[in-house]
């Protein structure tokens, strides 16, 4: 079992590599969470139609970036 100070630690170096550049890395990391992603992909594989989740990901980025 990993000690509570290796997951914090663990956590802030993930945080710190996986930073969101904007809005788009965001919503990313929220559809992935949620298991949204994963229905995306299942379903443009049946329609056998890309979802373009790249593209709309560097837009919303592009449009409402984040000053870090």
């Amino acid at each position: 079992m990993q000690s509570l100070y290796g997951a914090i630690a663990n956590y802030k170096l993930y945080y710190m590599e996986n930073k969101s550049k904007g809005l788009g890395d965001t919503v990313a990391k929220i559809t992935k969470a949620t298991g949204i992603k994963k229905v995306i992909d299942t379903v443009s594989k049946i329609i056998k139609k890309p979802c373009n989740c790249g593209e709309r990901k560097n837009t919303l980025n592009r449009l409402f970036p984040y000053n870090n």
